[in-house]
């Protein structure tokens, strides 16, 4: 028997390459979420205001997400990651210049929330684009062989960039204010985008480049219609997450709850993405091997009893000890979500297949902090959260009943 190396795909140079720059930029980008979070919510007082921050990304970002497909399926897809990069720097900037002591003075708070929604509108259009294109860029920096290899290391990546950067933030909003922090995050994604800069050019699909668009785009949505495992699993997810996430309403746990502070706050923050590395190591050591559609679906049962927990203590280690759990269990779902999405994409429709899965995951964070913004403001913030875990647990039972085939699933 073959042994299993847990590092076979680092050996790549351009693999390590694609691995830094996006460990830099999803670092940057978390760091960023974390910041406008409190940002907003020190404006205003307002959890409401936390949701619609969400919805102002995800009316973008979903409206656009089957068209970007189509159009990185034609296009380089070098040069559309690094115009996505890019123009994230930029929209950093325009946060930075709105943040700082002459912006503040010039402008209300309520026209500051107002530039704030603006400019995370034109990054969920941007977004639309960059999500989808660095998970098709993936598959094409190794060999198939390696690919679910991989796939565990990229998502490790992923999410020891978002513990960094959900920490982090608390400490530098701490020590040198929202300016200062936001120049950090900008001079994180510039570091990024110069080594992505160095990955080789990645071509269009040459017989892609006649189809006219709604033909492209219907291929895609086809594929992932008829492909039930991918489907089960990217619907389980959405609604799990739409339902279950708890982050969006950590601002106001960590300043009315558990009075925190801003540190405690950047702690709550990678309290779930601290348990996804761990169990992200742990796999990339020990593959998931065998009965994975059962393994999902226990894993997604148990983020929802973690959030439970969280809605109902008062004592900080234990919130944070429920939502490290619950990343725990998030990171299983996660690779064995992504495997099945990378191994059963073919090469053709990649672009538009991640559209797709970049679709029902912008849907399940964006409009899940949305509706935790809408049920925070209609029932109060922990029972939301309470019915939110409560609702995880109910679409899980249904799910195993109602979809065999992702409950059977192995690869």
């Amino acid at each position: 028997m073959k042994k299993h190396n847990a590092f076979a795909a680092i050996q790549i140079p351009e693999f390590r390459n694609f691995l830094l720059g996006r460990f830099l930029f999803i670092m940057a980008l978390r760091m960023l979420g974390t910041l406008v979070g409190w940002w907003v919510f020190e404006l205003t007082h307002e959890p409401f205001a936390i949701g619609l921050i969400g919805l102002s990304e995800v009316i973008p970002a979903v409206s656009l997400a089957l068209y970007s497909g189509h159009i990185i399926d034609i296009s380089e897809k070098r040069k559309l990651m690094l115009t996505a990069v890019s123009l994230y720097i930029l929209a950093a900037t325009m946060l930075t210049i709105l943040s700082t002591k002459i912006s503040m003075e010039m402008l209300t708070a309520h026209t500051i929330v107002f530039c704030i929604y603006i400019i995370i509108f034109l990054t969920g259009i941007i977004r639309s684009f960059a999500s989808p294109v660095f998970n098709t860029i993936l598959p094409t920096t190794v060999p198939k062989e390696i690919l679910q290899n991989a796939v565990t290391l990229n998502q490790g990546a992923w999410l020891s960039a978002s513990v960094i950067g959900h920490a982090s933030i608390g400490f530098l909003i701490a020590g040198v204010g929202n300016t200062g922090s936001l120049i950090g995050i900008a001079s994180l994604a510039t570091t990024g985008f110069f080594f992505l800069f160095g990955l080789p050019s990645k071509p269009p699909i040459k017989q892609l480049t006649e189809k006219k668009t709604w033909e492209s785009v219907k291929e895609g949505l086809q594929f992932v219609f008829e492909t039930k495992e991918l489907l089960g699993a990217l619907t389980l997810d959405l609604f799990a997450v739409l339902f279950g996430g708890a982050v969006a309403m950590i601002p106001v746990f960590a300043k009315d709850v558990l009075n925190a502070g801003p540190i405690g706050y950047g702690w709550l923050n990678a309290a779930a993405d601290i348990g996804s590395v761990i169990i992200i190591i742990t796999l990339t050591f020990f593959p998931i091997s065998g009965n994975q559609g059962r393994k999902l679906m226990y894993a997604i049962a148990g983020f929802g009893i973690c959030i439970i927990t969280f809605a109902l203590s008062r004592v900080f280690w234990i919130s944070f000890a429920a939502l490290l759990l619950s990343g725990l269990l998030d990171g299983i779902s996660v690779v064995i979500r992504g495997t099945i999405l990378q191994l059963k994409t073919p090469d053709n429709m990649r672009g538009r297949v991640m559209s797709v899965n970049s679709m029902f995951i912008n849907s399940s964070n964006e409009f899940g902090q949305f509706e935790s913004g809408v049920a925070a403001k209609l029932m109060g913030v922990i029972p939301s959260v309470l019915f939110g875990g409560c609702m995880t647990l109910i679409i899980v039972t249904t799910t195993w009943f109602k979809s065999p085939k992702l409950r059977e699933m192995e690869y």
